[in-house]
C-alpha cells in the first residue's frame, strides 16, 4: 500500500546508515529549503493580525455600546468556543502526520478526497480573495475619514480627493503594496508582518494606557443628519474614568440604530460584526509550506493567537465598559482616538491591522491557489499557478491572486463582500471540524495525533455551529456557499480525480459494514425475505459477458461474486499470480456496470477451486446461496470485447492515464477443439458439489444471443413483447400433480419473477407450462397452479401442452422415480427419446401466443405470438454414480439444445411464503 508519499519510501529505512529524516510535512513549494519561518513568525503573527483586523479599534464601542458589557462577554464567548472546536480539529490534523502548502485545503482534500477538498479549498481561495479586497477598501475608508477631501472629522487634512475612481485608485496602490511583499517571498512578508505587530501592539499599549492615564472628559460628536436632512443636535459622550455607575450603566443591552447604516442592531446583527472580525484562525495554517515544523507550528502558534486575542478583547470590553458612557460608544466608534494619549498612534495601528489583514489574505491565497494548481483538479486554468521561483515561492500564484483582487476592487461593496468572506471562511472551517469528525469515526489506527485534547463531540458540535453561524449571518450567502460547493463537487467528480490520497469515506464506509454484518445474523434468516445471492464462476470474461450482465439482473439486490480458478500450485510458485489480477477484475466490474465482487483463488483443478469459492466467497450474513455456471457444449467461445461498445478501447492498447487496456489483461477466447480447463466429468462434479452443500445451481446457455437491450440497465429500449417461458417440472421425468409445487419448481417461478421486475424486462410476459399426461383431465392442475400463483402474487400465463408422441404414454407414473432417466435406470436410447422428445416439446411453443392472462382463456395452439426471449427449465439432479455424469451433461445438452437463452436451474432452499 505504499505510495509515492510513503514515509517508508522517503526515509529509506531499510538497510542504511546514516540516514537523515526530512523535516516533517516536507513538501511544500520548493522543497524542505523553503520552510524559513518558525512558529511566532509563522503563525502567531499572522494569525493574531487576522483576528484583530481593524475590528479590535473601530468596533469594541460598537458591541459594548449595542449588547451592554454582560452580552457582549457571552457574544465573545460564544464566538471563541465556535472557533476553538475548530481549533482543536486543525491541531488534530495537523499533529496527525506530514502537512504540507494548502493549510486547511490541504487538510480537507488529504481527508475527504480531492470532490469535497477541491470545491472547499476553491471557495477558500475566493474568501481570502475577496477577503484582501475587503481589508484594503476598509484601509481606503478609513485614510479617507481623515484626509479625504469630504471628511467630516474636525480634524481632518481634507488633502486626498474623494469618488469611485480615485478610491479605486488608492486601493490599487495599496494592492501594489501588498502584492509586491507578498511576491519577493514568505521571508519579506514575515518581516513585514512582524513589524506590523509591533506597531498594532504599540497602538494597543497606548490605548490600554490611556484607559488608565486620561483623566475624565467630554468629547463632542459629530452631528448625525435628522430625518428631514436637517442636523441633529450635537451630542456630547463622557469617558468618565474607572467608574462604578458607569459599569453598572453599561451591564445592560441597550439596542439603538447603527449612525453608520440607519439600521436598528439587533443581538444576531451585533454578534454577526463581532464574529466577522475573528474569522482569521487560518491565517497560520495557510503557511504551512513555509513552516519549518508545521505539524508543531500550527497547533501551538493557532492556539496562542487565539488565546492572545481573547485576553486582548475581554480586557477591551472591561475598561470601555469602565470608563466610556453608552452615548459615547454608540455614536463614535473610534472613540479609542479620542481617549488616547496620542491619537496618532492609534490611526497607525488602524492602518497596519488593515495592511496586515490584506497581506495575509493575498499571500494565504496564493498558497491554497498553488496547491490546487499542483495537485491538477482545474485543470490548465490553474496553470500560472504552479510557476515558483528558485527559492519556493509561488510568485506565479500571488501575481493570479493580485489579478484576481483588482477585479473585486472594482466592485467596491464592502458590507455585501464582508458577508461572503465570513461565510466562505466558515465553510472551510465546517470543513475541517467535518474531516476530524471522520477520521475519528471511522477509528483508522492510522489515525493517533499528537494533540489530543478533541473528541468527536467537539468535532460535531463545531460542524454544527459553523453552519448555524453561517445561516445567522447571511442565509443568502449561506444558501449560495452550499450550492456553489455542490456544483463544484459535481464538476471535479465528472472530471476525476487522484485516487492515491486515500478517501475517509471508504474508511466510514468499512466500519459501518463491518458493524452491520456482525449484526446480520444468519440464525434470524426468513424465507419471505429470501433474495438470490449468486457466485458466478467465470473463465474468461470475453466470452461471458452476456452471462455477467444477466446475473446481474437477477440478483435482486442480493449479494453477486464474480468468481475465478487460477491454476496453479502455490508450492512451485515463487508468488500468489492471484492477487496481481484482481486489478483488471475490478476494473471489467467497472467497464460492465455490474454491482458484483471479485473472489479469485488459485487451485490445482477447477473444481476444487469452486469448492473453495463456494465454501469462503461471501462474509458472515451475506453468502453466496447460488452457483451459476455457463453451460459446457461445443460452441464456439465470442469474444464479445470486440463488439461491446463498453469495451472499445484505443488502437494503441492503453487507456486514459498509460495504464494497459482492458483486452489486454484478459487472454482470447478459447480456440475451437483446443483443451479445456475443466472436463465435462469435473463440471458435473462441480453442480453436484454445490448441490450437496445446499447451493442452488443455474447453468446458463446461449445467453450471447440475448438482445443488448436486454441485458441494459435501463428500460428496454424496445416495445415489442416477448416471453419469458417457465417449465417448472422436470422434463426428463414428466409428471402432474404435486410436482408442480415442489421447491425447485417455485425456485424457477421466483427466479422468473425477479428477472421481470427489472426495467429492462418489463415488457416480457410470463408464461407457465403445465404438461398433461395422457389420461390427465384438461383445467384440473391448472386451476390450482392458478390459485398457488394468485397466494404467491405472481402475474404469469398459465399454458397446458399436452405430453404427446407416445414418449410417455407407456410409463408408468406410480413407479418412475426422480433419477430414473439420468441414472441410467432407463435404456440410453429411452433416455434420448425423452430428451429429444421434451425439447421439441419446448420448441413447439416458443413463438406461440398463450392465453388472455391470468385467470382467463387459452388462446388456441396455433396462435402465433411474440418470441420467446428466454427460458427457464427444471435442471435435474446429477446422478448418483459419477460414471454416469458424461450421458448426464449430454442428456442436458439434448434437452436444451436450440432453445435459445436458457436457464436450466434446480434449487434446494424454499424461496417463496404466501404469509404477510
Amino acid at each position: 500500500m505504499a505510495n509515492e508519499n510513503s514515509p517508508l519510501l522517503a526515509y529509506r529505512l531499510l538497510g542504511e546508515e546514516g540516514v537523515s529524516f526530512p523535516a516533517n510535512g516536507a513538501g511544500g513549494p520548493g522543497g524542505a529549503s523553503a520552510r524559513k519561518l518558525s512558529t511566532f513568525l509563522g503563525v502567531v503573527v499572522p494569525t493574531v493580525l487576522s483576528m484583530f483586523s481593524i475590528v479590535v479599534f473601530l468596533r469594541i464601542g460598537f458591541v459594548v455600546g449595542h449588547a451592554g458589557l454582560l452580552q457582549a462577554l457571552a457574544m465573545l464567548l460564544v464566538a471563541y468556543f465556535i472557533l476553538a472546536l475548530t481549533v482543536l480539529s486543525v491541531c488534530a490534523i495537523a499533529t496527525n502526520g506530514a502537512v504540507r502548502g494548502g493549510g486547511a485545503y490541504f487538510m480537507i482534500s488529504r481527508t475527504l478526497g480531492p470532490e469535497v477538498g477541491g470545491s472547499i479549498g476553491l471557495m477558500f481561495y475566493l474568501a481570502n480573495v475577496c477577503g484582501c479586497a475587503v481589508s484594503l477598501l476598509g484601509l481606503v475608508e478609513a485614510m479617507l475619514d481623515v484626509f479625504g477631501a469630504d471628511a467630516t472629522g474636525s480634524s481632518g487634512l481634507r488633502v486626498l480627493p474623494q469618488g469611485y475612481g480615485w478610491n479605486l485608485l488608492y486601493g490599487s496602490l495599496l494592492l501594489g503594496l501588498v502584492g509586491g511583499v507578498c511576491t519577493l517571498g514568505a521571508g519579506l512578508y514575515a518581516r513585514a508582518s512582524f513589524l506590523t505587530f509591533l506597531l498594532v501592539s504599540g497602538s494597543l499599549a497606548s490605548v490600554l494606557v490611556s484607559f488608565v492615564a486620561v483623566r475624565p472628559r467630554d468629547i463632542p460628536l459629530t452631528p448625525r443628519p435628522g430625518p428631514n436632512g436637517s442636523s441633529l443636535p450635537p451630542q456630547v459622550g463622557h469617558f468618565t474614568g474607572f467608574n462604578s455607575s458607569t459599569l453598572k450603566a453599561n451591564l445592560g443591552a441597550g439596542y439603538a440604530k447603527d449612525y453608520t447604516t440607519g439600521a436598528t442592531m439587533t443581538f444576531a446583527s451585533v454578534f454577526a460584526v463581532l464574529f466577522n472580525g475573528c474569522t482569521g484562525i487560518m491565517a497560520g495554517a495557510n503557511m504551512s509550506g513555509e513552516l519549518k515544523d508545521p505539524s508543531r507550528a500550527i497547533p501551538l502558534g493557532t492556539i496562542v493567537a487565539v488565546a492572545y486575542t481573547f485576553f486582548i478583547y475581554i480586557l477591551l470590553f472591561f475598561l470601555s465598559s469602565f470608563t466610556c458612557d453608552r452615548i459615547l460608544l454608540q455614536e463614535d466608534y473610534g472613540f479609542f482616538q479620542a481617549i488616547s494619549l496620542w491619537s496618532p498612534l492609534v490611526l497607525t495601528g488602524i492602518y497596519a491591522t488593515s495592511l496586515s489583514a490584506s497581506m495575509s489574505s493575498l499571500i494565504g491565497a496564493s498558497r491554497i491557489l498553488h496547491a490546487l494548481a499542483q495537485d491538477n483538479l482545474f485543470g490548465v486554468i490553474l496553470a500560472p499557478a504552479k510557476v515558483v521561483s528558485q527559492g519556493g515561492n509561488p510568485w506565479g500564484a500571488v501575481l493570479y491572486s493580485w489579478g484576481l483582487v483588482q477585479l473585486v476592487l472594482l466592485a467596491g461593496k464592502l458590507n455585501t463582500l464582508a458577508a461572503v468572506v465570513t461565510v466562505f471562511y466558515l465553510v472551510a472551517y465546517a470543513a475541517v471540524d467535518l474531516s476530524c469528525l471522520s477520521l475519528e469515526w471511522a477509528s483508522a489506527p492510522n489515525f493517533r495525533p499528537t494533540f489530543s485534547l478533541f473528541s468527536w463531540h467537539t468535532c460535531l458540535l463545531g460542524v454544527a455551529s459553523c453552519l448555524l453561524m453561517m445561516f445567522l449571518i447571511s442565509p443568502g450567502a449561506a444558501g449560495g456557499s452550499l450550492l456553489l460547493m455542490g456544483l463544484l463537487s459535481a464538476l471535479l467528480t465528472a472530471r476525476g480525480g487522484p485516487s492515491s490520497w486515500g478517501y475517509v469515506s471508504q474508511a466510514l464506509l468499512f466500519h459501518q459494514v463491518r458493524k452491520y454484518l456482525l449484526r446480520l445474523d444468519v440464525r434470524k434468516d426468513h424465507v419471505k425475505f429470501w433474495r438470490p445471492q449468486l457466485l458466478l464462476l467465470v473463465g474468461n470474461p470475453r466470452g461471458a459477458l452476456p452471462l455477467l450482465r444477466l446475473a446481474n439482473q437477477l440478483k435482486k439486490g442480493g449479494l453477486y461474486v464474480l468468481g475465478h480458478v487460477t491454476l496453479g500450485d502455490l508450492d512451485s510458485l515463487p508468488s500468489d499470480p492471484v492477487q496481481p489480477q484482481y486489478g483488471a477484475w475490478l476494473s471489467l466490474v467497472d467497464r460492465a456496470q455490474v454491482k458484483a465482487f471479485v473472489d479469485l483463488t488459485l487451485s490445482p483443478s477447477v473444481r476444487q477451486g469452486a469448492q473453495h469459492l463456494l465454501r469462503i466467497s461471501g462474509l458472515g450474513g451475506m453468502k453466496p446461496n447460488t452457483l451459476v455456471l455457463g453451460f459446457y457444449d461445443d460452441a464456439a467461445p465470442q469474444d464479445h470485447f470486440l463488439t461491446d461498445p463498453a469495451f472499445s478501447e484505443p488502437a494503441d492498447g492503453t487507456q486514459e492515464g498509460g495504464s494497459p487496456a482492458l483486452s489486454t489483461l484478459f487472454p482470447p477466447p478459447r480456440a475451437p477443439g483446443s483443451p479445456r480447463a475443466l472436463s465435462p466429468q469435473d463440471y458435473v462434479a462441480t453442480v453436484a458439489d454445490a448441490l450437496k452443500m445446499n447451493k442452488n445451481v443455474v447453468l446458463a446457455r446461449a445467453c450471447g444471443a440475448l438482445p443488448p437491450e436486454r441485458l441494459s440497465r435501463g428500460s428496454g429500449g424496445t416495445s415489442q413483447l416477448h416471453h419469458v417461458d417457465v417449465w417448472p417440472l422436470n422434463l426428463l421425468r414428466p409428471r402432474g400433480g404435486p410436482g408442480y409445487v415442489d421447491v425447485c419448481g417455485l425456485f424457477l417461478l421466483q427466479m422468473a419473477t425477479i428477472l421481470g421486475m427489472v426495467p429492462a424486462w418489463h415488457s416480457a410476459r410470463l408464461r407457465i407450462f403445465l404438461c398433461l399426461g395422457p389420461r390427465e383431465a384438461p383445467g384440473a392442475a391448472e386451476g390450482r397452479l392458478r390459485a398457488l400463483l394468485s397466494q404467491l402474487r405472481i402475474r404469469a400465463r398459465v399454458q397446458e401442452v399436452v405430453w404427446g408422441e407416445g414418449a410417455a404414454s407407456s410409463q408408468e407414473p406410480e413407479e418412475e422415480e426422480e433419477g430414473d432417466f439420468v441414472n441410467g435406470r432407463r435404456g440410453d436410447a429411452e433416455a434420448e427419446a425423452l430428451a429429444c422428445s421434451a425439447n421439441a416439446l419446448v420448441r413447439a411453443q416458443q413463438g406461440r401466443g398463450g392465453g388472455g392472462g391470468p385467470g382467463g382463456p387459452e388462446g388456441g395452439d396455433g396462435e402465433q405470438g411474440p418470441a420467446t426471449a428466454l427460458t427457464f427449465l427444471y435442471l435435474p439432479r446429477p446422478p448418483a454414480d459419477p460414471a454416469r455424469y458424461p450421458r448426464y451433461l449430454a442428456l442436458l445438452e439434448i434437452l436444451s439444445r436450440d432453445l435459445g437463452p436458457t436457464l436450466l436451474i434446480h434449487g434446494v432452499t424454499p424461496v417463496t411464503c404466501t404469509d404477510l
